[in-house]
């Protein structure tokens, strides 16, 4: 009964609006100075996009292994309806790290669009982190610490963006399949 009512959910859904499903995994970190690595991430969507399904924030574990890369092969798993192109949606990530005190500090930012194209992709995210002055920087070195983000939203391209002063560290290893179901249909893409 229950799987009965779920489809008639969806079929509402499927020919009110087009949809984006996404499954995937974030993979790995690469590049970062020390292990202990976790990410913090959400999808940003824009206006006119509802998300039907899935998570759309979340966290990986701490990977505390030796090896120089950070492994996560956390899940991802989202269903998103939309009208409209505008506000395409993209993950927003938060590298952090466990220091030897068991204390946790921000090592990097970055955004990673979701592919318009149906289909498999691996996506690269080089992530970045705010630069502060002589002393923040030397306290960062030798105290741990740093300069963090009030707000995720600084991230995505914007004149706030490019007025920070900010240091390349690693890279997140995404990989997506993406699904899209009548986008044709509404005109979204031709």
């Amino acid at each position: 009964m229950c799987a009965d009512a779920h489809i008639n959910i969806l079929p509402e859904i499927a020919y009110s609006m087009a949809e984006l499903h996404v499954i995937g995994r974030i993979e790995k970190g690469a590049g970062y100075p020390e292990a202990r690595l976790f990410i913090r991430w959400n999808v940003h969507l824009g206006g006119g996009w509802k998300v039907v399904q899935g998570e759309t924030e979340g966290q990986t574990q701490t990977d505390i292994s030796s090896l120089q890369d950070a492994y996560f092969s956390h899940p991802l798993d989202f269903h998103l309806t939309t009208k409209t192109m505008h506000g395409w949606p993209h993950l927003n990530i938060e590298i952090w790290h466990y220091d030897d005190y068991g204390r946790q500090e921000p090592y990097g930012y970055g955004t990673a669009y979701i592919p318009t194209a149906p289909g498999e992709h691996t996506l690269i995210c080089y992530t970045w982190r705010p630069k502060g002055g002589f002393t923040e920087e030397l306290t960062h070195r030798f105290l741990g610490g740093g300069l963090q983000l009030q707000s995720l939203c600084t991230t995505e391209p914007s004149e706030d963006r490019m007025r920070l002063q900010t240091l390349a560290m690693g890279t997140v290893e995404i990989h997506l399949t993406v699904m899209a179901r009548n986008f044709e249909k509404f005109g979204i893409i031709s």
